[in-house]
């Protein structure tokens, strides 16, 4: 008990911390105070990757310090799902007594849902063999009859093998609805599950009062597209890698959301087309001039924005701009506070006890 009080208090300091941090960053910005949003102190993380350490007729999970190399064992890991630490043990135990599985195995990694289901990757430095789906398959039994849905995924050197799918179905719960997502192995999905629903809530909150069509950019596989479609009459929403487009066509179809249509392109490339610069045969059937987006939202990667990105979504009257990067955001701030003012900002605690800080800020335009 005591111990939890402890973590607790040190959280909560570290919390404070970097709202005072974040609140900080913001301030030549004129921004109120942020909301915070706490996290579950462990078991908080829905994916996880673990190297692989080979020793005699044994193999552990490890993990190594980026400046020193240092190898540490991991025996659990109270960052990630409960789900997760229950499936560590039970795969090394059944995968150590498999040498077709075990040979040349050098990475694990875990994929899982608040709804219950797991994926996990076998990564290999060899060719897998013709021996090898068979022995996944006995290994994917004997996990799905303790643990429920449980897939697995082969890769090696431009090699991939599918037992039966590549991908979990997440279940979120937003606001009163419960919306599924497809999450497709090896493409970015938020880890924090729980943190992604009040990241959600928080987006339809501050665009409630919104008109016409929001317009979205890195809209992955439709996380905040479909969350957000019930505030705007149509929602147009761009991403360019193509699992995630797959996944994101998914969502709308299982949803039965009707006004979002997802564009394959990067956020460059719609810039271009909206400035007339190239034209696109994906673009061929879609009027973009019919939408009246007085929206956009962005979730760009750490970097930020690029500049022509940047000076386009200033014609927007309002921007939603999520962030896992402040000072980037900042930087890209000394650009949009030109035009627009910060109304509403957040913090998202994705990542407790961990420097990392997300981010978000709702900008409306300024009056001339």
């Amino acid at each position: 008990m005591t111990n939890a009080v402890h973590s607790d208090a040190l959280y909560q300091q570290q919390l404070h911390d970097k709202q005072q941090r974040l609140t900080q960053l913001l301030a030549p910005f004129q921004a109120p105070m942020p909301q915070v949003f706490a996290s579950a102190l462990s078991h908080y993380r829905m994916r996880a990757e673990f190297r692989i350490w080979h020793e005699g007729d044994d193999l552990f999970y490890v993990m190594f310090n980026s400046e020193t190399k240092q190898r540490y064992y991991v025996h659990e890991f109270p960052t990630a799902s409960l789900l997760i630490n229950q499936l560590m043990p039970r795969v090394r135990a059944l995968i150590c007594t498999n040498p077709i599985l075990k040979h040349k195995l050098f990475q694990i990694d875990f994929l899982t849902t608040l709804s219950g289901e797991s994926l996990i990757s076998l990564l290999y430095h060899k060719k897998l063999s013709d021996e090898w789906q068979p022995a996944a398959a006995e290994l994917r039994q004997a996990l799905r009859a303790e643990f429920g849905e449980v897939d697995i995924v082969g890769r090696a050197h431009k090699q991939k093998i599918v037992l039966e799918r590549e991908y979990v179905l997440e279940q979120l719960q937003v606001g009163e609805r419960t919306l599924e997502y497809m999450q497709i192995e090896n493409s970015f999905t938020q880890p924090n599950a729980e943190m992604n629903q009040q990241m959600l809530g928080w987006a339809i909150d501050v665009t409630s009062g919104c008109q016409g069509d929001l317009l979205e950019l890195y809209c992955g596989n439709g996380n905040f597209s479909l969350a957000l479609a019930k505030n705007f009459n149509r929602v147009l929403a761009t991403e360019i890698a193509k699992p995630s487009v797959h996944a994101a066509q998914h969502n709308i179809a299982v949803n039965n959301i009707d006004n979002v249509q997802i564009l394959r392109m990067s956020a460059e490339e719609f810039t271009q087309a909206m400035n007339g610069e190239r034209e696109f045969n994906r673009l061929q059937g879609i009027d973009l001039q019919s939408y009246e987006c007085n929206t956009i939202l962005v979730d760009p990667p750490r970097a930020g924005l690029d500049p022509k990105t940047l000076a386009m979504i200033q014609a927007y009257d309002q921007i939603l701009y999520i962030s896992c990067n402040p000072e980037t955001l900042c930087d890209n701030l000394q650009t949009l506070c030109q035009t627009h003012a910060v109304a509403r900002c957040a913090l998202f605690d994705q990542f407790p006890f961990t420097h990392h800080m997300e981010s978000g800020v709702w900008l409306v335009r300024k009056s001339l």
